[in-house]
């Protein structure tokens, strides 16, 4: 299997369904963190190979376009010179350099192409180790929870009506009905309590209303 085929791989792989079906899931998704880390090297090693390969195809193609140039101007100093057989023999050459040239120039769009793949294969593995470095901890604790809730409603299905959970409700039920009925009883405590000061407070607004007129008929006489 290729580089760019492994990491392919590594980047489509579902890290939930991995963890769902691995018997030791923590063991699983090291191992997984590991190869990303491994193929991560190999691909920025290969990446660094790859640019230095186009550097050196571009400045080929660099030094055959100048050849290229140089013969032709040698080609046109024969002319001037009259000397058409040496013309010829240059410009074969320049003709030569000029495929060389093309040549170079094809080699380095496909080492562009190359590179542009390799850095687009780093960064999409880049980001899916990522992924699993940061999820790696959930992951895990969400599949414990689910084989933890599996287990817990198979006990449960296997005790049928004598479910704990059941008893818990019932019990739940008598609490939350005691606690009402205490509620009510404050409340019509409380509402006697409510009462009492009222009719205090309305006797003393009558007393009070009383010694009004008491002085006021006091003082008329």
């Amino acid at each position: 299997m290729g580089l760019l085929e492994r990491v392919s791989t590594l980047v489509r792989a579902n890290l939930n369904d991995l963890i769902d079906r691995a018997e030791n899931p923590s063991k699983m998704i090291k191992q997984v963190i590991l190869d990303m880390e491994n193929q991560l090297l190999q691909v920025k090693t290969q990446v660094a190979i790859s640019i230095a390969d186009q550097h050196m195809l571009e400045k080929k193609m660099h030094e055959s376009r100048d050849k290229a140039a140089d013969w032709l101007r040698k080609a046109e100093l024969a002319v001037e010179k009259g000397e058409d057989d040496l013309a010829r023999a240059a410009l074969a050459r320049h003709k030569n350099a000029e495929r060389m040239a093309g040549s170079f120039e094809q080699q380095v769009e496909d080492q562009r192409s190359q590179v542009s793949t390799l850095k687009a294969a780093f960064g999409k593995l880049e980001d899916k180790l990522a992924e699993a470095q940061a999820k790696s901890d959930v992951l895990l604790a969400q599949h414990r929870r689910a084989r933890a809730l599996g287990r817990a409603s198979d006990a449960q299905m296997a005790i049928g009506g004598r479910s704990p959970a059941r008893t818990f409700d019932r019990m739940k039920d008598k609490v939350a009905a005691h606690e009402a009925v205490s509620q009510a009883k404050a409340d019509l405590a409380g509402d006697d309590v409510d009462h009492r000061f009222m009719q205090l407070e309305r006797e003393d607004e009558v007393n009070r209303l009383l010694a009004e007129l008491k002085a006021k008929r006091e003082g008329a006489s």
